[in-house]
Formats: structure tokens, sequence, C-alpha cells
């Protein structure tokens, strides 16, 4: 009896209690209300303000975080001052201290990507509308936030690539400069002279629209291979992929033109039989006509 006596009254002195802190949790989620509003409006405001510098999309979308962080951290901390009126800055930071390690281990991974997110708006490469490539991940930055960024395949699919990711291995920024080198290689007969060949080919590729000519034509013979001499023939063209392409289908169709009309050939692969012993050949036709 003594027991449900006791737990009697703890759970009566619990209630009157919860009764009692009623008016403060009202008060507090009022706050907390309070204090989405003011984050709306606050993240506007650094809207307009940024809006007006020629800042990065990328770092106003970190100001626009760190805004609406910190006046979020402080109405969550008013609000728990409300209700907890014992609560001081200095009881919140030993308490957080005491579970840092814990929470540190237990969130290690949501940390590392919040940090690099943070390191890659800041950083001044890679920003949103990029063409990237990354540990077989290819396609358009669309967006990047504190943890993750959306990344748009060229195919049409949307990568949710964790920043860690991006942070700690190389990334390919294709589309970091207006143009880029493309190349392709051209074989001709051995029977070519290489001279005409290598001049046929830097007229052909400097008649392309899409060829940056002023920037240079490289036309280098690279390797005598089994049926043909190899040809690199390089030039500059716009960076994002299908600029890349598009070129290339006019080199090649222009290249394949001009030594047509030349008469210079582009060989098929030959195959030469070598026999250890002499093959006996025989005339086609009627077997009384065949040489013995």
């Amino acid at each position: 009896m003594n027991y449900i006596q006791t737990l009697r009254e703890q759970l009566q002195s619990m209630g009157e209690g919860f009764i009692e802190t009623l008016p403060s949790i009202a008060i507090a989620l009022f706050i907390v209300l309070l204090t989405w509003i003011v984050a709306r409006f606050a993240v506007r405001i650094s809207d307009m303000i940024v809006g007006r510098t020629e800042i990065r999309t990328s770092l106003k979308a970190l100001v626009d975080t760190a805004v609406r962080l910190t006046i979020w951290v402080l109405g969550l901390f008013i609000a728990a001052v409300v209700v907890m009126p014992d609560l001081t800055p200095a009881s919140l930071l030993a308490g957080l201290g005491i579970g840092a390690v814990a929470i540190g281990f237990a969130f290690q991974d949501i940390f590392e990507n919040f940090f690099a997110g943070i390191l890659i708006m800041l950083r001044e490469k890679m920003q949103i509308g990029d063409i990237i490539e990354c540990e077989g991940i290819s396609g358009k930055v669309e967006h990047i936030t504190l943890r993750e960024t959306h990344v748009r395949k060229l195919s049409g699919e949307l990568s949710v690539v964790p920043n860690s990711i991006l942070f700690k291995n190389p990334v390919e920024i294709l589309t970091d400069v207006e143009q880029r080198r493309h190349d392709v290689v051209v074989g001709v007969s051995y029977d070519t002279n290489l001279d005409h060949a290598a001049d046929v080919i830097r007229r052909a590729v400097e008649n392309v629209d899409d060829v940056l000519a002023s920037k240079g034509i490289d036309i280098f013979a690279q390797e005598f291979n089994s049926s043909s001499v190899d040809f690199l023939v390089r030039w500059w063209a716009g960076s994002a992929p299908r600029s890349g392409w598009e070129s290339k289908d006019k080199v090649v169709r222009a290249i394949k033109a001009a030594l047509d009309e030349a008469g210079i050939e582009i060989p098929f692969p030959y195959v030469t039989h070598t026999f250890k012993e002499t093959v006996p050949v025989s005339q086609l036709g009627d077997s009384s006509k065949r040489t013995p």
C-alpha cells in the first residue's frame, strides 16, 4: 500500500507540475512560431541585400542558411529558457560538451557532409550550372545544400551526391572555361604523302564553323598502325559536352569529304596471311585444263 500511495503522490505531483508549466509551454510555442516568421523575413531581407552584389549563387545560399540557422538557434534557446528558467548558456554548453563525443561518432557522416558543404560553397570553383565529372558521376550541378549536391545527368536522371564525395575526390569541371580542346584520330594509307595529307586535314578543320581556328589546330603524325599512319587532330571548341559532340561531328565529316576529294585513302584494316609451306594454286574451270 505504501508503494501505491507513493506512486499516486508522484503522479499527482507530476500532473500539477505539468499544469503549472502549461503557460510557459504556450509561450515557448509562440516564440517558436515567431522565430519561424522572423527567419523567413530575415532570409528575404538577406536575399534583397545580397542580390545587389555579384556574389555567387552557392555563396548566396550559404548566407541564407547561416542567417536562418542563427535565428533558429537563438529562438529555440529563448524558448528553452522560458520552459526551464534555470537554463543558462554555460549550462547548455556544458551539457553539449558531455555528449559531444557520442554525438560526434553517431553523426560523423552528417557532420562531415555539413562542413564539406560549407567549404564547397565558399570556394570559387564548381558553381551551380557547371558540368562536372567525379567518381563516375557526370552531369550538371543544379543545387548545392549543406549536406548534398544535386547533379543532373546528361541523360536526364538526378544524382544526389553527398558533399564529402565531391570534397575529398578530384572533380573535373568541364565548363570552367568557355572553350576546351577536342581531338580525333585520322588514319591514312601508307602510300600517302603525309605532308600533303596533313595540309588537307588542316584546311578541312579550319573551315568548320564551330572550330576556333584562332586558338590553333594541331595535327601530329602519331603512330604506325597496322593498316594506316595515324594523325592526332586537335582543335578548340565549346566546353559543354553537346558543343564538343557537335564540333566533332562536323570535323569528322569535313575531314572525310576533304580526303575523298583529294584522293587520299582512309584504309580498312588489312590482313596478311603467311604460310610456312608453298600452297598449290590450281586453275579454275575444267579439270583437263588444270596445270599438273
